[in-house]
């Protein structure tokens, strides 16, 4: 089947401009959908009814969040994991993945079906070395190393079953699947699904949909991929922002995808919302 290119109708939310827009979350109880400015650094919200928009200072350099179950976040640091309480603006430190690594950040990451949170890292130098790794984060704060010799880590996502993870590496260019073992957190059998070079677009953060595609954010080429079971790339959305760098599903029927960019070519990072045919899986909770 040949590939599919579109020009979605696309809908730009009113939003402060963006260095480094990434890590959007939805929130379904709330209809809300939460963001990051990473150099910010600031985690924002916002509110679907009302478009009201809110934000949050950071402390540190943010990589990534997930929603826990008592209604905290879990965010990523430069200075490490911690639980946050966004009602008292408050900071619990539950990990710290790699104290001996300074030139690394934490990046891309997200609450797995097993109530875990995974997160990896990325070399912050220019020359992105293969320092990086990805962690799986435990409820008591327990932080175990699971993949190795990253460049960036990026593009966690789930299948609908919740027993394969997928993840990429922008900087290797690969998305890779892993069995995905809910009980332990444990991944086995590793196989690359695809590569995507810089004109098809380099994977950046990701998403699933309920028919087991993986909806790649193509970094370098302004595209968003969707891609198949057997690594070829089914759909191809062009975008009205150079470097999209992660999608989400959220609305009443899962079915809007919003897109977070960074600023790129004179053009600020912005967030974008689009409709699609098929519903994305819901991300987990923390706890």
């Amino acid at each position: 089947m040949a590939m599919r290119v579109e020009t979605p109708d696309i809908q730009i939310f009113a939003i402060p401009p963006l260095a480094l827009g990434e890590c959007p979350v939805w929130d379904a109880a709330a209809q809300a959908l939460y963001f990051i400015d990473i150099p910010g650094p600031k985690l924002y919200r916002l509110d679907m009814a009302t478009q009201a928009l809110r934000h949050w200072d950071m402390p540190a350099t943010i990589g990534s969040f997930g929603l826990c179950r008592d209604g905290r976040m879990i965010v990523a640091l430069r200075s490490g994991v911690h639980l946050f309480d966004p009602k008292a603006a408050s900071f619990v430190l539950l990990a710290q993945p790699e104290p001996d690594r300074p030139h690394n950040r934490l990046n891309d990451g997200k609450v797995g079906p097993d109530g875990r949170f995974y997160v990896g890292s990325m070399d912050d130098r220019p020359e992105r070395a293969q320092t990086a790794a990805l962690y799986r984060i435990s409820r008591d704060g327990t932080c175990a190393k699971i993949v190795d010799h990253l460049r960036v880590s990026n593009g966690l996502a789930w299948s609908p079953d919740g027993r394969k993870l997928y993840h990429s590496d922008t900087r290797h260019e690969w998305v890779r699947v892993h069995d995905f073992d809910s009980s332990a957190g444990t991944l086995g059998n590793m196989r690359t699904l695809c590569s995507l070079d810089e004109a098809a677009g380099r994977p950046d953060g990701a998403a699933m949909d309920a028919e087991g595609f993986y909806w790649s954010a193509g970094v370098t080429a302004g595209c968003l991929n969707r891609i198949g079971q057997d690594g070829r790339i089914e759909r191809k959305l062009q975008l009205p922002m150079p470097a999209p760098t992660m999608p989400c599903f959220g609305g009443p029927d899962m079915k809007t995808l919003f897109v977070t960019s960074l600023a790129k070519a004179d053009q600020p990072g912005k967030l974008i919302g689009l409709r699609l045919d098929v519903p994305g899986v819901a991300v987990a909770r923390f706890g």
